[in-house]
């Protein structure tokens, strides 16, 4: 998937845009920004699986990305599911990435990356959910391989690096006290923007004992939330958007 947004007499737009594959977008209807909901319509990943999208948001425009469900990573009869994802936020920008949860099933392989590239002057938010196996259904043991890296940089000068490296018996080292203490939900959030100071103590109001909150510079902060399933990790996750963006999430982020 391709997708770039522009304003054009204080009016959001879609500049540029095509799609191939399984990848579909449904774009509502919206007055302040361009929202894009993204569905994959083979139903999960598998290994082998190839998916990329590069999303940018223009200057002074608004863009919006989320899912429209969680995504699957189902058990790899060989080889890795690879997603590749590539935002931009032009000067005056505000790009929100909000993608819904991402569940890891006993046997996935998954190598994931997100590359962001904010101008100064724009505003970014952004957030990985991830689950691993789903506790109601009884999933309690996940092995497989979960590769997972963000990366956000200014003009080409790198400001942040996030790696999680994740293989073998992956809920065996959940449970260690230095990673998850037994956790098995987990959220990555940032936020770069001018708010960033302001935001850091509200954020922290809204956090509980298992997530942080921390500065990285004056203008970029970010967060880790632990939770023990997806609805747990949502009843927290969802105010703190709701502060960072300054709006109501899109509907299917409703808990």
């Amino acid at each position: 998937m391709t997708l770039s947004a522009k304003c054009h007499a204080g009016r959001n737009g879609i500049d540029r845009f095509r799609t191939s594959g399984a990848t579909k977008v449904v774009f509502p209807r919206r007055a302040d920004a361009v929202e894009a909901i993204m569905l994959n319509t083979s139903g999960g990943l598998t290994g082998g699986d190839r998916f990329q999208a590069d999303a940018r948001a223009g200057p002074d425009s608004q863009l919006v990305l989320t899912t429209q469900a969680a995504e699957r990573a189902y058990r790899s009869q060989s080889g890795t599911a690879r997603i590749r994802t590539r935002l931009s936020a032009a000067e005056g920008a505000t790009l929100h990435w909000l993608p819904q949860e991402m569940i890891v099933f006993d046997g996935a392989a998954l190598d994931r990356r997100l590359d962001l590239d904010v101008a100064g002057g724009a505003e970014a938010v952004l957030v990985e959910p991830v689950i691993f196996g789903r506790r109601a259904m009884g999933e309690t043991r996940v092995s497989g391989v979960f590769r997972d890296r963000i990366t956000v940089t200014r003009g080409g000068t790198p400001l942040y690096c996030d790696r999680i490296d994740l293989s073998g018996l992956m809920s065996a080292r959940l449970c260690r006290p230095a990673i998850a203490r037994g956790l098995t939900a987990l959220a990555s959030a940032l936020y770069i923007g001018p708010r960033a100071e302001a935001l850091l103590r509200l954020v922290r109001e809204i956090l509980p004992r298992t997530g942080g909150a921390s500065l990285v510079a004056p203008d970029f902060l970010t967060i880790r939330l632990l939770a023990e399933d997806s609805y747990l990790l949502r009843q927290t996750l969802v105010p703190v958007l709701e502060c960072l963006t300054r709006s109501v999430l899109p509907k299917f982020w409703s808990l």
